[in-house]
Order: structure tokens, then sequence, then C-alpha cells
């Protein structure tokens, strides 16, 4: 296990925020449902939230992310002023204060040990696991943020912004859990949306859910704030994982009280514990405009450019596009085919049509697109045609390319330039498509739903 400063400059005494990432694996735990524990060890101590606890989204493109790639943040202190509820944990409500006074040091001392002790006993001891918590007094700065959902960081550069912080952190195995446990303090918490997470008894852990998508639906539709609830495309219901993790489903949605009262419509077995998290989901935080040549490996980016050739459709349904952006540099894009939407939008595509593209990479070049607009399409024509026959008003019929037309009943003759060109509406109009819900990214920017 490895420490950081074993007395941080600033956070002996004060409010403590706490970051908390890396503690699932592909085979089962939840990292959200460790910070719920922490939540009962601030409860047990006395200690108060200020504030909902955060869930916050990071680079998807990063390769050694389990699922969502989610990193959990939330703050303590003495509460004081109004409070609401956000959730309830081993049958006791959970409030969020709206401020708070500091803790005494041997307090906040204490209680982050014992958040570390819960944090090691709720992470998977799987390779490749890498639990980290980060106490700090005050939020870390918010570059770390914006480079840790746009960029690849390095664990070195995360520490460093920790010692200037005079932060607190412990990890198990390698410090890679650093980054997004930072990055999670780190979040200004601007433009949410909010997510209610009900959990599992841990009996059920690992056994088929038991979740009715009728009442999901039917409470989608009574509360609009919503989002990716259901697919009506796939009529895959978005809300529960497919994992053994805790997790029972999760709520995503534009209002907290919308979400809240959704929550009480929903059918399902039994809820151990629920928490309503305030995220960055849907944000688009991880799309930055960028040329081309910016756009490196794990790298997102929007993209202004213009077709060079014609899409190339591909086995299994995907289709490959060529784009060059303003400086005249090249990127291959891909439309997956369990996107739905894309792949006809961008097989539709002609050489000099004017599109916006926002999408990633991994490590090797192809861009996989997660989203276009249509910006200006050139004009469309149909097949040329031979003329009217003026005499017996037929379709002049083709004699072979160069050689002209003639009419079947006249044998009257046009040279080739005389074939009429019809021009037809393109397929697809001006505008931005989406990838059908159940494709989506957790951070990809709400587009319509179907």
């Amino acid at each position: 296990m490895r420490r950081g400063p074993t007395e941080a400059r600033r956070t002996g005494g004060g409010t403590i925020w706490l970051g908390v990432d890396d503690t699932d694996s592909p085979r089962g735990g939840c990292t959200t449902w460790v910070l719920t524990e922490l939540l009962s060890v601030a409860r047990e101590s006395g200690i108060d939230l200020i504030g909902e606890p955060r869930l916050v989204r990071l680079n998807p493109n990063i390769p050694w992310k389990t699922r969502g790639n989610a990193a959990l943040s939330a703050h303590f202190g003495r509460g004081q002023g109004p409070r609401q509820r956000v959730g309830e944990v081993a049958g006791a409500p959970v409030w969020a204060y709206r401020s708070g006074r500091p803790l005494r040091s041997a307090s906040g001392r204490a209680f982050r040990e014992a958040a570390w002790a819960r944090v090691l006993a709720g992470a998977r001891s799987e390779e490749g696991t890498d639990p980290a918590l980060v106490a700090t007094d005050r939020r870390l700065p918010a570059e770390l943020y914006w480079r840790a959902v746009r960029e690849v960081v390095p664990v070195a550069a995360t520490r460093r912004t920790l010692e200037r912080a005079g932060a607190w952190w412990r990890t198990r195995t390698s410090e890679r859990g650093l980054v997004g446990a930072a990055a999670a303090v780190a979040w200004s918490g601007h433009h949410p949306t909010w997510e209610v997470t009900a959990y599992r008894q841990p009996s059920r852990w690992g056994e088929p859910r038991q979740v009715d998508a009728t009442s999901v639906r039917r409470a989608a539709g009574r509360f609009p704030g919503l989002f990716l609830s259901d697919d009506p495309r796939t009529r895959r219901l978005l809300v529960a994982p497919h994992s053994p993790c805790p997790i029972l489903y999760g709520l995503r949605g534009t209002d907290p009280a919308s979400l809240l009262g959704a929550a009480r419509e929903v059918r399902s077995e039994p809820v151990d514990r629920w928490v309503l998290f305030r995220t960055n989901q849907g944000s688009g935080d991880h799309l930055k405009r960028r040329p081309v040549r910016d756009v490196g490996p794990y790298r997102s980016a929007v993209i202004d450019s213009a077709v060079v050739r014609a899409p190339e459709s591909l086995a299994g349904g995907h289709v490959r596009l060529q784009v060059v952006d303003r400086e005249g540099d090249s990127l291959d894009c891909l439309a997956l085919e369990p996107t739905k939407t894309l792949p006809p939008v961008v097989r539709s595509l002609v050489d000099g049509d004017r599109v916006t593209v926002w999408g990633g990479r991994g490590r090797d070049a192809t861009f996989r697109l997660e989203g276009i607009r249509l910006v200006h399409l050139v004009p469309r024509f149909d097949p040329p045609k031979g003329p009217r026959c003026d005499s017996c008003g037929r379709h002049a019929r083709s004699l072979g390319t160069a050689r002209g037309y003639r009419c079947p009943t006249c044998h009257r003759r046009w040279p080739p330039e005389a074939a009429v060109l019809a021009r037809r509406a393109p397929r697809f109009p001006l505008g931005e498509y989406h990838p059908t819900p159940s494709a989506r990214r957790h951070l990809h920017p709400r587009g319509p739903e179907p």
C-alpha cells in the first residue's frame, strides 16, 4: 500500500473533500457503492455531507477503464443551514447540508483513515484494480478535471498537483486510481445532471436483476426530464447494468426532484440503499474542438470538415468515411453499426459535403464517430436521362457511352450533352444525428430522444 504525506499541510482541519476511484473490476464491484459506504462512515463518525455526492465520468477512450470510467467525490464537515434528503444507506436517511463548518483536526484525521479502511474493504482484489482515496480541504484545480476527461493524465502529474495542494492520499498496488480520485474532487459541478442509483441486497449480487421495464418506461413518460432510460429502437432497457455489480438501476435526468419522483414509481426487487448523485453525464465535457493534427491516441474531438471521397461500406454494417479539416489534414472516420442511426447518414454523403463530426480514437488512428452534423450538402442529381422528343413525346434512349440519344419511335437523334439531369433532395436533411440511445456514451451530449 502506497501513502501520500503522513501529515498533509491543510487536511488536518477544515472541511474535507474525499475522492475515490478504481475499486471495481470487469468481474464485479462498484465504486459508486463504495462511496455509499463512505457516507456510512461519515454518519458513524458524526460528520455531515455537504452538498450532493458526485459521480464524475472521465475520458471514455482510456483503455484500462472498467465500464463507465466513473470516479466519485463528496464533501464533508459539520452541516449547517437547510438540508435535503439525498439517499438512504443502512436503513437511515442521508442528508446533504447546503454548507458546513470545519472539522476538528483529530476528527478529520480519524475520518479519512476510517474512510480508507472502508475503501479497502469494498475494493475488488483482482489484478488491475488500483483503489485510491484522496482527501483535501478544498476543491482541486479545475484543470485537473478537464485534463482527465479529455486526455491521458500521467500519475506523476497528478501527484505533483496533490502535493502542491497539500492533499493526503492512499493507494493500493499502482497509483493509477489517483488520477480519477483527484479529478472527481476537481470537478466544479458545472452544468450538472443527476442520477438516482438504487442498489441490490448483497444476497442478490450476481443473480438476474428484476426491474420492471414497463414501470420504467411509464415513469420516463411522466417525468420528461429523464434521459437515456430506454431505447425504443432496440427495445433495450438502459437503466439496469448487465454486470454482476451491486447496482440495481440508475435513473438519469436533468431535474433531481423529477428523478426522485420517478424512482418511487419503478417496480423492482427490494432496494437495499439508494443515493442521488450530481453528475457530469450528458455534458459532452470530453469533446473539444480540435484540428485533425491534434487528435492523438485516446483523445476525443469535434472537427469541422469536408467529405473527400465516397463512403465505404464494410462488413458488419460499419461505414468508413474520409474527411479533411480546414487545414487540409485528412481523418479516417468509422460509423459503427451498433449506433444504428449513423451508418445510413454517413453512407448518404458525397464528395464535397461539409460536416462536423465528433467522437474519439483509441491506440489506432481510426476516429470512431459519436455523432455528426450535416452543415452543407452539395447538389444531388438523378442519373442522366435522355431528352423528351418534341414530336412523339417519348424519352430518347441512350445509344451507349458518349454516343448520344435516339427516340425509339421517330428515330430523331441528340448529342450526349442533351442529357437531362434532375436534381433530387438529399436523403437526410441538414442537422445533427446521434447514435441510438443504447450506443451513447455516458458523457455524450444530450441529443434528441427518439
